[in-house]
Order: C-alpha cells, then structure tokens, then sequence
C-alpha cells in the first residue's frame, strides 16, 4: 500500500481485537508496517496480520508483556533489526477491571498500572531512541472518558489513565527538540466486546447519555490515532484529545 505512512514503521499493543486491531488496520491501510502486539493471544494476532496482508499492507505479529522489560526490549530489538527503526508507537494495551475501592488489593492495583502506565513508559522509553535517528516519531496512547467523569469501580483504571495522560505531555515537552510528538486519545463508550473480566458498562457510561446518540465505532477512534501519528497532526503534542460524542466536555 502506498499512502501518509508509507516507509513509517508503527507498533500497536493490544492489537489482537477491538480498539487496538482496528488501529493496526487503519495505519497499514494508509501505508505504515505494523507491528501487531498483545500479550498471549497469537492467533488473534495472526489474524489482524492476516487481514492486513490480504488487503495489500504489511504487518507482523509481536508477542510480547508490555509490563515486562526484557519482553519489550527483546521485541523492540527484533523489530529495529528487520526494519531499521520505529516511527510510531500506539499504547494501547490496558485491563479493565471493576473492583469497589475497599476490596481492591495491592497486588491488582499493581496488575492494572503495571499494563496501562509502566507498560506505555517501558515501551516509549525503549522506542524513543530508535526514532531519534529517523528525525522524530509520534507516541498516542489511550485513555478513557471514564478517568474524567469518575466512575465507580474503577479507581485503579482511572489512576492508570490519569498517569498515563501526565506522561504523555511530559514526554511532549521534552521530546519536541527531537520532531517526537506525544498524545492521549480519550473514548467515550464504544462498540466492543467487553472480556469477561471487564464487568458490565459502566452506568455513567450509558450510551443514552451521548448527546450524539451512539456508541463510537472502533473506527472512530482509529480516526483520530491515524490524525495524530500522520502529516496532519505534526503540529499536536501534549493534548489529550475525547472521542466520545459529547459525553464529556472539555
């Protein structure tokens, strides 16, 4: 495929279904080689590749534990060595979790940070110097409408998030002298489906509460992701930008 990216070589975690595959599919699609993470599912892997292929692009499966040094330095390592380097990284893998406050342990407090926040800082940290030799790059990573309203349940997601957006616009400022551009994108409630261990939809999160009367479709959001990496979002850093047809307002 030829298109924006073309020659960018893009690496999207959590890519084996939902928000994260349809991502991989929208870079490839405008000419980017992507990198398709996730944590243990190979054949949903292999089928996002597939899908990609099948449609002309180019893309690998990556197995790898974002929240797992030597996992992360392993595939960054194997990626730089067949393609020469990394242009884009999306930071999508997360756990959603709905566990009340007093019955939250330490240990899953610590399940959850360590997927959405230490792994999007292994990640970027291990990638960054890898972009710096290709005259910059773009880091998105993915937050959630439900850290901004608050909702209940869900105390160490949001904390996860929140850290997750603090990290990205420092990563904005200090990275800007190397062309590296670093941004949030919030959904609203989208059309997925929801693992088992990820509970019922929030009820602050009801889709009869959208002024613009819909879920987001996991297209909606790769929109926005493939904006923010491409030509026409050169000039955004530092923002955290919501797709959520309204349900919050910044």
């Amino acid at each position: 495929m030829n298109g924006p990216l073309d020659g960018k070589i893009a690496i999207v975690t959590g890519a084996g279904r939902n928000i994260g595959r349809a991502i991989a599919l929208r870079l490839a699609a405008d000419g980017a080689c992507v990198v398709v993470n996730g944590r243990r599912d190979q054949a949903a892997l292999d089928e996002v590749v597939g899908a990609i292929t099948a449609a002309g692009g180019m893309a690998v499966a990556a197995l790898a534990d974002v929240s797992d040094e030597a996992s992360v330095a392993a595939m960054i390592g194997s990626v730089v060595a067949r393609f020469g380097g990394i242009d884009i990284v999306v930071s999508n893998a997360g756990l959603r979790r709905q566990t009340p406050f007093l019955q939250i342990s330490y240990a899953e407090w610590r399940e959850i940070m360590s997927v959405a926040l230490d792994g999007a800082f292994i990640l970027s940290r291990t990638a960054v110097p890898h972009m710096l030799g290709r005259g910059g790059g773009a880091i998105v990573a993915l937050s959630g409408a439900s850290t901004h309203i608050g909702t209940p349940n869900r105390a160490h997601v949001s904390a996860s998030k929140a850290g997750l957006e603090g990290l990205m616009r420092a990563l904005a400022v200090e990275l800007a002298v190397h062309g590296i551009t670093a941004n949030t994108v919030a959904p609203g409630i989208v059309d997925t489906v929801r693992g088992a261990a990820a509970g019922p939809q929030p009820p602050r999160l009801a889709s009869s509460d959208v002024p613009l009367g819909r879920k987001a479709s996991v297209d909606d959001i790769a929109a926005m992701v493939r904006h923010l990496v491409g030509p026409e979002g050169a000039y955004i850093t530092g923002q955290t930008i919501h797709v959520n047809g309204g349900i919050h307002l910044t």
